[in-house]
């Protein structure tokens, strides 16, 4: 199972397979399905938000955990479903819709947090505002990927190829190249986003207020924007449609 390397995220490779395999031995034998584990992943992504709520650094320790718990849970529903041959459709779209709802979770999450939602002043909703237009990128981003394939099920088209999604442009494609390697559009995404406002809570804890929180939600909602645009340009640009 750890050889699995289509889709994997980097956390899973580098840490969470070697935990997660462990877990399965506990749970191969239960009754508990795929399909459970994997509404208890998306409740635990869920969670994130209420989470970071918290105050000071524990919410931000707390966010992390819940979506490393979503990881475990995530990495734990596949193994299982291979390891009793228990495949379904509704586990791939649940699976889906839990990858959307964590994502946003964080982001909405780091916006209220930003906002000082249980502070002593007067509560700013823009960063509320910002958190949530990033989550709303991060969803559209998932949303514009996922939607090729319905695009092509609807017109009858075999299931998309790797190779169609190469830009048909060298300037659209050389734009493709330099995103992906600087990775940027990473931090949007659930597990990044919640180990990036850890960092950001301990330096805001050493500054005494909020300033680096409100910082990251708007470079987060300027990164979600913008590669929502790129995105849906490189969807376009590429053969992935054709």
């Amino acid at each position: 199972m750890k050889d699995r390397r289509s889709g994997e995220h980097w956390a899973g490779r580098l840490y969470m397979r070697e935990i997660s395999l462990r877990c399965d031995r506990y749970l191969v034998n239960t009754r508990i399905t795929p399909n459970q584990l994997t509404y208890l992943m998306t409740v635990a992504g869920v969670l994130a938000a209420p989470a970071l709520l918290v105050p000071g650094i524990w919410g931000a320790v707390l966010g992390v955990v819940a979506v490393q718990l979503y990881l475990l849970l995530d990495c734990v529903d596949g193994e299982i479903a291979r390891w009793r041959k228990q495949y379904s459709m509704s586990g791939v779209y649940l699976d889906r819709v839990g990858a959307y709802l964590c994502d946003a979770a964080v982001l909405v999450g780091f916006g209220l947090r930003a906002a000082d939602l249980w502070g002593s002043g007067r509560i700013d909703w823009l960063w509320a505002f910002l958190g949530t237009l990033a989550a709303l990128g991060a969803i559209l981003i998932k949303a514009e990927t996922d939607l090729v394939a319905v695009a092509r099920h609807q017109q009858g088209m075999a299931p998309v190829q790797e190779s169609a999604a190469e830009p048909r442009t060298s300037g659209v494609a050389l734009a493709r190249k330099a995103a992906a390697a600087l990775k940027f559009h990473r931090l949007i995404l659930g597990i990044e986003a919640s180990l990036l406002i850890l960092v950001i809570a301990v330096v805001d804890q050493i500054r005494g207020d909020l300033f680096f929180s409100r910082l990251g939600v708007a470079v987060l909602a300027g990164i979600a924007l913008l590669q929502t645009l790129l995105h849906l340009v490189s969807i376009l640009a590429s053969s992935r449609l054709k």
